[in-house]
């Protein structure tokens, strides 16, 4: 491992970057992000960090390719020792996406101390990244960017955060552990996205499209296609579902933050799923929660949600639990 000194020119901070005594120890005290000047395809990067117990988001980033795209890690001081006291998240076009990638994988119930040092080491290679808190493996992560070389560093999450002796290196070792198999039947597995527009302005005619395929579970994160500019926060996804005959049959939904569901340009259903909409600890995580009945006819149909996000996650997720007698086109061929 390299060790790189904060007071190095190497480093860019995006906020406040300064020396400190905290702990015991001298540090720095950061507010914002450090970004050092290297750019690692696999590698492992180290820090020592000290937290209080208020509500923050510490961590480590790397494969970052600018502000808006990079993975990342991060405790959760006030959650430790729950399920989600640690988290892996990708960032794709500015929107961090931590109420879709939740569970195994991403999240885990780690202990780490308060008010006192602990290190955290992230060895990344390929498609998988392990990480251990306080030397103990907190969680290994199926990573969702390409796999292409970018910059690391450190990021406060706010409120500010102290920390020492960072170190990195392009070698990550043995990353051993399996990924978890994550794998749902009857998926959608194709989806053609819609260019962003504002929630409310309900619109089919005249967008562009992009397609985007589901990962195994189901989940299509929609900021890998676009992110939220100027007031647009809702794109269409749309899929065509084959019938042999008509029929009425499930469909089992998840989504990230709000939803309207068509059928055939006919309204079905209107869910809303956002941070706190259940109760006031209800995280606005993504999940199988809603199931609408969709009246199919003979031959085609065109099954359309429209989208919206605040923050968190933009996403999507569906599956048809009865196949029997039905084709989900595939968006490239429609």
């Amino acid at each position: 491992m390299r060790a790189v000194p904060f007071e190095s020119d190497r480093w860019s901070v995006d906020g406040s970057f300064e020396p400190s005594e905290h702990v015991g120890r001298t540090c720095m005290r950061l507010d914002g992000t450090a970004t050092l000047d290297v750019e690692l395809v696999d590698g492992a990067i180290e820090v020592d960090m000290a937290v209080g117990p208020e509500r923050a988001f510490p961590g480590v980033f790397w494969r970052g390719l600018g502000p808006d795209r990079f993975e990342s890690f991060f405790v959760r001081p006030h959650q430790v020792g729950n399920p989600d006291a640690v988290q892996y998240t990708p960032v794709f076009n500015g929107l961090s996406s931590w109420q879709l990638y939740h569970g195994p994988g991403f999240g885990a119930a780690v202990e780490f101390p308060i008010g006192e040092w602990f290190r955290i080491r992230v060895a990344f290679a390929g498609a998988r990244a392990e990480v251990h808190v306080a030397g103990e493996l907190a969680l290994v992560a199926p990573l969702k960017l390409p796999v292409e070389a970018g910059r690391v560093g450190i990021a406060a999450g706010s409120p500010p955060v102290h920390v020492a002796d960072f170190t990195y290196s392009d070698e990550p070792g043995d990353v051993r552990a399996p990924e978890p198999d994550l794998a749902v039947d009857g998926i959608v597995e194709t989806w053609a996205v819609s260019d962003p527009f504002p929630e409310g302005e309900l619109d089919l005619d005249g967008r562009t499209w992009t397609r985007l395929d589901a990962e195994p579970n189901g989940l299509v994160d929609l900021s890998r296609a676009h992110g939220i500019r100027d007031g647009r926060n809702t794109v269409l996804a749309r899929a065509t579902i084959r019938a042999e005959r008509a029929r009425t049959v499930p469909l089992e939904l998840g989504f990230s933050d709000r939803a309207v569901v068509l059928l055939n340009g006919r309204p079905l259903f209107r869910g809303a799923d956002e941070y706190r909409s259940r109760d006031y600890r209800f995280l606005g995580s993504i999940g199988w929660f809603d199931t609408v009945y969709l009246p199919l006819e003979v031959g085609d149909n065109e099954l359309v949600l429209a989208v919206s996000e605040d923050f968190g996650g933009w996403g999507v997720q569906a599956r048809l639990p009865d196949r029997d007698g039905l084709t989900v086109v595939d968006a490239a061929t429609r």
